[in-house]
């Protein structure tokens, strides 16, 4: 099947049968740049046009292996989430005791944390981000923008008593902060949209809980449906969201385990997004069985078969029989192929070279065109 025939599928706006979930490693000139500018060495404005310069590149990287969603990798952001979280009316960063924790390691220390009433301001700096964006990739591509769920600020150390003694208008204040977020991003032309949500994963219970915790977690399955849906209720009917969902992914390592059955249920059956990225690169992700919640005809299943996380390149057959074996709780013409997660979801970027993240971005494109052209 041709990149042409594959784009006219997905009218041209996503999930394509080959994607990605965003993030690219950092170039060295890139990573030097920004410790440039933190030491005062060089300006906000070099800063800037480094970065343009590398996005510029990162763009022509995506076209090269052959993708249509094209992103910016990520490149302006020291994380995948507090970035574009930080940017948000009455949210501020703040630096805790620690960092979050690994599978023997830990990030380096910053949170977030809400200390007034919830807004999306107009200024907020990833709209002109995404504008520029979109002026680089060209018609023949689609710019996606991929911003963290909303559901990383409600569990994110974020909720501050006094400033907002009910949570329930905590949820829909904040609800309606990304409603706003999605209409600026429509409104700068963004037609994909990811939200990633880590989220779900931790409410995916252990051993270890307790059963008010499960309690609780099951209880939070509801509140993050609520929050999601609630800002998606004006989407434009031509705006594709889809919601990619991990257990972590920082240097290589993660953070939690667990199948998705837990969670499955809400999840497919009623968060409106129109499609699913999910991480099942290895066995902590469970089986496909709970995909048999996902009975909606309009929604894609985005398999994150190819590990971003390892260089070694999987076998070809294995990845195809995966495939097929999800076949049997999803139909073929809904599902898609990518890497579990991105290749950076900090600065830091996992442990593989920009060749072997190159090899795996092609090696997505020409299974999922073999796949689906048998």
């Amino acid at each position: 099947m041709t990149r042409e025939s594959f784009a006219q599928q997905a009218a041209m706006t996503g999930p394509f049968r080959y994607d990605h979930v965003g993030s690219f490693l950092r170039p060295d000139r890139l990573k030097k740049a920004r410790k440039d500018n933190t030491d005062g060495i060089i300006s906000d404005d070099k800063l800037r046009t480094i970065e343009d310069e590398e996005i510029k590149g990162i763009v022509e990287e995506q076209k090269k292996a052959g993708h249509l969603a094209i992103t910016d990798g990520e490149f302006r952001r020291r994380w995948w989430h507090l970035d574009f979280l930080e940017g948000l009316t009455g949210v501020e960063g703040f630096e805790p005791e620690q960092g979050y924790q690994f599978k023997g390691i830990k990030t380096k220390a910053w949170l977030v944390r809400v200390i007034d009433k919830l807004d999306f301001p107009n200024d907020h700096p990833f709209i002109e981000h995404f504008r520029f964006l979109k002026s680089v990739v060209g018609d023949e591509h689609v710019a996606k923008q991929t911003i963290p769920s909303p559901n990383m600020l409600y569990t994110d150390y974020s909720f501050v008593e006094g400033v907002y003694d009910d949570r329930a208008q905590f949820r829909k204040d904040l609800a309606a902060a990304y409603k706003k977020a999605i209409k600026a991003f429509y409104e700068a032309g963004c037609r994909y949209l990811q939200l990633d949500d880590v989220a779900w994963a931790v409410l995916i219970p252990t051993e270890k809980d307790s059963e008010e915790v499960k309690a609780d977690k099951r209880e939070k399955q509801q509140y993050f449906k609520q929050i999601i849906n609630e800002a998606l209720e004006d989407k434009p009917d031509d705006l594709v969201v889809t919601m990619h969902i991990c257990r972590g992914n920082f240097r290589s390592t993660w953070a939690m385990s667990g199948g998705y059955d837990p969670v499955a249920k809400t999840i497919f059956e009623e968060v409106k997004v129109d499609g699913f990225f999910l991480e099942y690169d290895d066995e902590r992700s469970g089986t496909f069985e709970p995909l048999k919640y996902l009975t909606r005809k309009d929604a894609t299943v985005v398999l994150g078969l190819v590990s971003s996380k390892i260089g070694e390149l999987e076998k070809r057959e294995t990845i195809k029989a995966r495939i097929k074996e999800a076949s049997e709780y999803v139909p073929s013409d809904q599902l898609a192929l990518s890497p579990q997660c991105g290749f950076a979801s900090t600065e830091e970027g996992n442990i593989l070279t920009e060749a072997q993240q190159w090899e795996k971005m092609k090696f997505v494109k020409d299974v999922a065109e073999e796949v689906w052209n048998d």
